[in-house]
């Protein structure tokens, strides 16, 4: 089964998912860049050395509540090196993720190997959400789906980079 969801059908999608989790939720970023609307503020201080203020996110809120019913949220971000300036801003803010409570890795693109084309989210090892993207990398939508060989390559490409994956504190201090 599949189901396609674009941003105005149900804006409190991820919460909704979120809130369905049994036991885990692992997420695949392999973009050097995403044009988030909000984040551009953000990105222009951080690239110009201003000090940019933190504003705790509802996504942070999410991931706290999350963690805090024992489910594991990670993520493994494959990178081009060096750092586009769009993920060495991501990286200057991912501890305030972290501190919510996700497992955030890194793993050089170089050394990921095939590597999928689209991000996406492997849900309780039974659901796939791909965070879909408009041509410019803006959030366009999701796409869902609960067939078992998607779910199944899933499960195969988290393995496999988790191995390689460095964790947060590790890649931010070199």
């Amino acid at each position: 089964m599949a189901m396609l969801l674009r941003p105005n059908d149900e804006p409190d999608l991820w919460p909704k998912l979120f809130h369905e989790l049994k036991r885990d939720a692992f997420h695949l970023e392999v973009r050097d860049a995403y044009h988030v609307a909000d984040e551009d503020s953000r990105i222009r201080a951080f690239l110009a050395g201003e000090p940019a203020p933190y504003t705790r996110t509802p996504w942070q809120d999410l991931m706290q509540k999350t963690t805090g019913r024992g489910v594991t949220v990670s993520r493994v971000r494959v990178v081009t090196e060096p750092l586009s300036d769009y993920q060495r801003w991501l990286l200057s803010v991912t501890g305030y993720n972290v501190e919510a409570g996700e497992d955030i890795r890194y793993v050089a693109r170089n050394l990921a190997g095939e590597v999928p084309p689209d991000d996406w989210w492997l849900l309780d090892g039974e659901r796939v959400v791909y965070n879909l993207t408009d041509p410019i990398g803006a959030p366009a939508g999701l796409a869902v789906t609960t067939d078992r060989g998607i779910v199944a390559y899933c499960q195969e490409v988290r393995e496999r980079l988790w191995k390689l994956a460095i964790p947060y504190a590790e890649y931010a201090q070199r």
